[in-house]
């Protein structure tokens, strides 16, 4: 199967993303691969608060990834604290109709060079879970790689799941 290259950048979020954020947020699908943190239902109030949180920072943390003038994913850079200070964990969703398309892989080579140079961090990493295979392509196509599994250390939808463990360091030099 042959990947459709879409055209797509990375740009803060606004309040007038507030309707496609709901419309394609809403989705079981995306909900059953994020944490519990992320809504389903996602309402209006779940994307008033994720806008408001993100949408004037500086340097950004979190962007929405728009394709053809709408706003139909989100991919963040997440510096950690105290000990782990030196280190970003990556999170990120896209719209279902857009999947399958190289976005996401894109997306994440782009937030991964971003954070080495806006970050003061050494590595970033990416925790998907065990079943949750296209994410695990996406990072390993994005030049990431797999450093550990947890196994059964997450707990989704009545179910335990493996957590992966993938990270790329900043290069030397």
């Amino acid at each position: 199967m042959s990947q459709q290259n879409v055209s797509f950048i990375l740009r803060p979020w606004s309040m007038g993303d507030l309707e496609n954020l709901l419309k394609f947020a809403n989705n079981k699908k995306i909900a059953d691969n994020l944490t519990d943190a992320f809504p389903h239902p996602y309402l209006a109030e779940n994307g008033i608060s994720y806008i408001s949180t993100f949408m004037d920072e500086n340097p950004r943390r979190v962007s929405a990834i728009e394709v053809d003038g709408i706003a139909c994913g989100s991919i963040g850079i997440f510096p950690q604290m105290d000990v782990h200070r030196k280190n970003a964990e990556m999170g990120y969703w896209l719209a279902e109709e857009y999947w399958g398309r190289g976005i996401m892989t894109e997306a994440v080579r782009q937030t991964i060079r971003y954070g080495f140079e806006w970050f003061d961090i050494c590595r970033i990493f990416a925790r998907p879970y065990s079943s949750n295979l296209a994410s695990q392509r996406v990072l390993e196509k994005a030049g990431m790689k797999l450093e550990g599994r947890f196994k059964d250390a997450l707990y989704k939808n009545g179910q335990f799941l493996d957590e992966l463990i993938f990270s790329i360091f900043k290069p030397k030099g």
